[in-house]
């Protein structure tokens, strides 16, 4: 269509959304559909959080915020920063944005000019390469394997980076992977980051408080002080605290990028929601008992999932540090054939297949840019986990 901008043929539709949205159209259709593809925890907010929306609209908090955020809400995050990574930043060094994907797209918008290159290891939320194409940028991908655990080693970023090169995006825990980064595999890609003093680094650490065992979680800032200046650090209250209806993410970085993304966002959307915004200062800074507590049951389901799946034939499920995903490997699958002769030939086949034959909805790896695997989201009951495995070992089973 004409009428179009041209930078809308340069983007496809997230895969994730496509997959919960036919998921819903099955559902309404009468059938039995079981879906795994939304990255969303099935937990409630705590009340302790709602109590402070609701106390907050009560008070009158509901004029125009600032665009940057309220006050409080910049204090409790850089108050967060420094207890928790060890990061030294102001107030006047964060960011409030409606959700994290906001925060991502002003990072972008605010820098990225024709030509300019974003390294983006592989798998990859499915959302960052879009956003740097829209922006203008040119992302470039940098493959990892199920044998390093889904990681970026350094050989591999040194190897992507060039003159061109803006930014490195890092996701630790990763979405779609559940891959989270040692100190020591950060201190490596670090090193070669201070070789390379025009390449910035975009950190996604959602998931930060979804790790499991005896894993610590770093980002990297913290593990080399030096990059700090050339680092936006991004977070969010979604995932930790429930809250994905609440629109929150935030960052912290350098003062000229973040007055920068002020500048993107006050022609934009604005500030964000105010009542969601006072609700946000109590998760952060009110007890966190419900962040331990769910965290312990995230686990349960993980390992519940990663043996189910290692059951299945010709699935092979690596064991995640963190995030609520796991990333199979559907290659020992690849040019079987269902029981009414239909070829495995992708792993978009075998997730459709999969949803036609056993009604289970996940999402093919080939989306997240590093196949043939499909991501499965485990934020859901450990009922539901096990009847969608037993129906994929039925499914995996039945291929010839």
């Amino acid at each position: 269509m004409a009428f179009l901008a041209d930078a809308l043929s340069r983007m496809k539709p997230s895969a994730t959304i496509a997959v919960a949205q036919k998921a819903r159209e099955l559902k309404a259709q009468g059938r039995d559909v079981i879906s795994l593809g939304a990255g969303e925890p099935d937990f409630d907010t705590p009340d302790n959080i709602k109590n402070a929306a609701i106390d907050a609209i009560r008070r009158g908090e509901t004029k125009y915020p600032p665009v940057s955020g309220i006050v409080p809400l910049r204090e409790a995050i850089a108050a967060k920063f420094k207890r928790e990574n060890n990061l030294d930043y102001t107030a006047a060094h964060t960011i409030v944005g409606t959700g994290g994907k906001q925060i991502l797209f002003n990072a972008f918008m605010a820098t990225l000019n024709p030509g300019d290159e974003v390294v983006i290891p592989a798998p990859y939320w499915v959302s960052y390469p879009e956003m740097v194409l829209l922006c203008g940028g040119t992302p470039v991908t940098a493959d990892t394997t199920i044998e390093n655990g889904f990681k970026l080693t350094a050989e591999a970023l040194e190897k992507a980076i060039t003159p061109k090169t803006k930014w490195l995006v890092m996701n630790s825990p990763s979405n779609p992977s559940g891959a989270a980064y040692t100190w020591d595999e950060l201190r490596a890609l670090a090193d070669v980051l201070l070789r390379h003093p025009h390449v910035w680094t975009l950190t996604d650490d959602m998931y930060e408080h979804l790790t499991y065992g005896d894993f610590v979680f770093r980002t990297i800032a913290e593990v080399e002080p030096a990059l700090m200046d050339r680092t936006l650090t991004m977070n969010g209250v979604s995932k930790a605290y429930a809250m994905t209806g609440w629109r929150i993410g935030y960052a912290a970085g350098p003062l000229p990028l973040i007055k920068a993304m002020d500048t993107v966002q006050s022609q934009q959307t604005s500030g964000a929601c105010t009542i969601a915004q006072w609700a946000s200062v109590e998760a952060l800074n009110g007890p966190q008992d419900f962040v331990i507590r769910n965290k312990a049951i995230f686990q349960g389901r993980r390992d519940l999932v990663v043996s189910m799946l290692n059951q299945a034939r010709g699935i092979n499920c690596p064991v995640p540090e963190g995030a609520f995903y796991v990333y199979p490997s559907c290659a020992g699958l690849i040019g079987k054939k269902t029981p009414q002769g239909k070829v495995i030939a992708t792993d978009e086949d075998f997730v459709t297949e999969l949803l036609e034959a056993e009604g289970v909805a996940v999402v093919h790896g080939s989306a997240f840019g590093l196949g043939p695997n499909f991501r499965i989201s485990y934020a859901t009951s450990e009922a539901l986990l096990e009847e969608s495995c037993i129906r994929i070992q039925r499914f995996t089973a039945s291929l010839g």
